[in-house]
């Protein structure tokens, strides 16, 4: 390899590098998953995450220099976002090559579902086949900006810390069907946890938003 080349090569892979080492960072990989359910300010990031304003911010200056994520100012808020439409697919392939490679991935999410949930989820094909036919209601549990920012067809938005003050106006003639934000998120299992505690015939979608728009449609 001439040097010309070498050069060339090495280049390139310094800037692929950038993107290697803003998705290095657990705190960083939450953040992404949480702006690829719709844009968030600073404020509702530090919610989210537990973490300081000041971890935050300098978390996002990183993604920044990545250019994974962009911003708008709205006043004296900078409200951030996803710069890429294909980010939220390579944040699913991330996580479905750590459940294949990593054993402690699945024996954490299963230990900490063992006892909020003994039912098997239901899948998005099953999902598509019982709405098909009208069988299901489905509500979505996250915030309702997420909602409004995209959601699966035929959903009702009822945020979980909503959802004790809707009760009386779901509909029990067919099973209910929540979801949130995909595999990694509790609001659903909390849902459905409040839900079946009123008697209410209740079942979870282990996907989310992202999923939905990411299988083929039949």
């Amino acid at each position: 390899m001439d040097r010309d080349t070498r050069a060339w090569k090495d280049a390139i892979y310094e800037q692929f590098g950038r993107i290697g080492k803003a998705l290095s960072s657990p705190r960083r990989l939450e953040i992404l998953d949480l702006l690829s359910q719709g844009p968030k300010n600073v404020e509702t990031l530090v919610f989210e995450t537990g973490m300081s304003v000041a971890n935050v911010s300098q978390h996002l200056q990183t993604l920044l220099q990545a250019r994974l994520v962009q911003f708008e100012k709205h006043g004296t808020y900078a409200v951030y976002q996803l710069s890429n439409a294909k980010i939220p697919a390579l944040l699913l392939l991330i996580q479905e090559l750590g459940e294949d490679l990593l054993a402690e991935v699945r024996l954490l999410r299963d230990e900490f579902l063992a006892n909020r949930d003994s039912l098997e989820p239901l899948t998005l094909d099953e999902l598509r086949a019982r709405m098909d036919m009208g069988e299901v209601y489905l509500i979505d549990v996250r915030p309702k900006e997420e909602f409004e920012y995209g959601h699966i067809p035929g959903a009702i938005s009822i945020p979980v810390k909503e959802l004790a003050d809707h009760l009386s106006s779901i509909d029990t003639n067919r099973p209910v069907v929540a979801y949130c934000r995909g595999r990694y998120c509790m609001y659903a299992v909390e849902a459905v946890e409040m839900l079946r505690e009123h008697g209410i015939h209740a079942i979870r979608l282990d996907e989310g938003v992202r999923e939905w728009k990411q299988e083929p449609l039949h």
